[in-house]
């Protein structure tokens, strides 16, 4: 299965997700590492999981601080042709070993607060703006 296929449930997040911007002050513990329920229950959420194969582990999760895209991988290559498919659909990364978190700018940022991680961005931000006219 290649992990692409999957990217669809990460842009309908992002559809529903507006794009922000903005300075982020917290301090940033280490990053986390675990299995996508570990990495879960330290945010507090319930993942509700969409994707359970061996090579990726994918879920959608909501918390207190909004929605967003939990997901593991199997190995550090597959995470990375992940990240740089998914891009395209704009949004913000946090990224860690082996997971990353997808979401909104301040969701992205609470998430970095409680597990560490590298803030990256998609490159298609003008899309979330659209309007009839």
């Amino acid at each position: 299965m290649r992990v692409t296929r999957l990217l669809p449930a990460a842009a309908a997040v992002l559809a529903l997700a507006g794009c922000g911007a903005g300075g982020d002050t917290r301090a940033v513990p280490p990053t986390a590492t675990g299995s996508l329920e570990s990495l879960a229950a330290e945010v507090k959420c319930k993942p509700n999981m969409q994707t359970d194969a061996d090579e990726l582990r994918q879920a959608i999760c909501r918390n207190g601080d909004g929605r967003f895209i939990l997901a593991t991988f199997a190995t550090d290559r597959g995470q990375r042709e992940w990240i740089n498919d998914a891009k395209d659909y704009g949004g913000f990364y946090l990224v860690g070993r082996k997971w990353v978190a997808v979401g909104d700018d301040g969701v992205v940022k609470a998430l970095r607060s409680t597990l560490g991680g590298d803030v990256e961005m998609g490159t298609n931000h003008s899309s979330h703006s659209m309007h009839s006219g």
